[in-house]
């Protein structure tokens, strides 16, 4: 099910009502089987691939802690449960990819393969296993109590409001807040509304809309001008941004609408002055759980500089690969970590000097932030790219094809939306829409919620764009 549906808008309110009159002994019974409704909405089948998961993880969880004083087998558990999912995740997210690229090097070896797979990955696969991961690695370490309750811990990983996209919970926050009794407040009801009309206007409006001009560039870049490729390139930015961190906004909306704060997972990234700055502020339960579970374990910054950029890269490597199975993926995360290695190396070399001018400061920080964007937005070229002649097209075309090709004019009222969307971000700098929202005039509050509304029903994209992170 996906949350721009109108069975979206259906379920939502009777589960939330469910939850405020069902007593709580059977709360978490019916949270877990409206998260089942939800998952199977999709591919039915598919859910016997997450309990798999889920008992596999649950039950090394509980003997890891039943042998807690002998730590070989205590290692082994953990060992078990982490190769046994990540097999789930290498079979149906990347046998495709290995065996055509295996099949493809047999044949320039003069080799005939006939190893064809066709698999289709579940939705929100990567999601999901990195979320029960984050369990088992926390029960390993001793910083997580092992959840003896098996409904409750399947309920931790297939959470309906982030199951599919995230945020990453960690059990720390969500598997104990499960646990906790929650009790009717209008404040949850109200913050998660507004975060659920926020989220739907910037997907619905802003991303679906920037999508339809992105998809005609990338379909055929030497057909447009050089003007018009750039152009989609700046727009594939914001369209990745306002899908994405939309959807984030409705989960965490539909979450609070029940009592359960969950993840940030956005904090205005593309005001960032630097690349190691924007993945502090982009997708962030991913960046902390890179961080958490290879970065540091890897030895972090208290290394020296040959074997710190080593990490960077690995762990960057490694994102690109979580991100999808093609090589494009590899390649912007590679990107990503190098353009990170060489900012600190930049930064060591030519330290940053204080400057007393504070009209000097804001404009080499306005340079900065357009600097960050600017490498980001190269680099999501390679993110959303079909393939690498796809993305070597949209780059040559961007600076080869100024006086040829076709113009794609903007229709006035995109401007219109991208406009509002970037004024609200400015707006809510290091700071989320509810919050915002908390101390401004009541009259105010109300025209915002108004128009936010109006939009969303009046001027959504005739064409309905998948979620982008659904793919992953």
């Amino acid at each position: 099910m996906v949350f721009n549906s109108i069975e979206f808008l259906i379920f939502l309110p009777i589960v939330v009502l469910l939850f405020y009159v069902l007593p709580q002994k059977l709360r978490w019974v019916m949270l877990l089987a409206a998260s089942c409704v939800f998952y199977m909405w999709f591919v039915p089948k598919y859910i016997l691939i997450l309990l798999v998961t889920i008992i596999v993880d649950f039950t090394a969880g509980v003997l890891m802690e039943n042998y807690a004083n002998r730590p070989k087998l205590k290692k082994t558990f953990l060992v078990v449960s982490i190769v046994s999912t990540l097999m789930v995740l290498m079979v149906f997210k990347y046998l495709n990819f290995l065996s055509a690229n295996l099949t493809l090097l047999c044949t320039q070896m003069g080799i005939e393969l006939r190893w064809v797979t066709d698999i289709i990955l579940p939705i929100g696969l990567s999601f999901h296993t990195f979320q029960s991961m984050s369990y088992v690695i926390e029960v390993y370490r001793g910083h997580q109590k092992a959840e003896r309750h098996f409904g409750y811990y399947s309920l931790y990983v297939m959470f309906f409001p982030q199951l599919v996209t995230g945020p990453i919970e960690r059990p720390g926050n969500l598997l104990r807040q499960l646990h906790e009794k929650k009790q009717f407040q209008y404040e949850n009801i109200s913050r998660g509304m507004r975060l659920i009309i926020y989220g739907f206007f910037i997907k619905m409006v802003v991303a679906d809309h920037l999508g339809a001009y992105v998809d005609k560039v990338y379909a055929a870049p030497s057909a447009y001008n050089s003007w018009s490729v750039m152009l989609a390139m700046a727009f594939y930015s914001f369209q990745i941004y306002c899908d994405f961190f939309g959807y984030s906004t409705i989960a965490l909306g539909s979450a609070k609408l029940m009592g359960f704060d969950i993840s940030d997972n956005f904090r205005t990234p593309y005001l960032a002055k630097s690349i190691a700055e924007f993945w502090h502020r982009w997708h962030i339960s991913l960046s902390t759980w890179f961080r958490d579970y290879v970065y540091i374990p890897l030895g972090g910054s208290r290394v020296k500089f040959g074997r710190w950029a080593f990490n960077i890269l690995v762990v960057f490597v490694l994102s690109g690969i979580w991100h999808g199975a093609a090589w494009t993926f590899l390649f912007w995360g590679f990107a990503h970590g190098l353009l990170h290695i060489v900012e600190k190396a930049l930064r060591n070399r030519f330290p940053e000097r204080e400057t007393r001018s504070k009209g000097l400061k804001v404009i080499l920080d306005v340079l900065r932030i357009a600097k960050t964007f600017v490498l980001v937005t190269l680099f999501w070229v390679m993110f959303r790219a079909t393939d690498f002649a796809n993305m070597k097209d949209v780059f040559v075309a961007a600076v080869s094809n100024f006086s040829g090709g076709e113009s794609l004019g903007v229709k006035p009222e995109l401007w219109l939306y991208l406009g509002l969307f970037i004024l609200s971000d400015l707006l809510l700098f290091n700071n989320r829409f509810d919050q915002w929202c908390e101390n401004k005039p009541l009259v105010l509050r109300w025209l915002i919620y108004g128009l936010l509304i109006f939009m969303t029903v009046a001027c959504s994209s005739v064409n309905s764009f998948p979620f982008i992170y659904f793919q992953f």
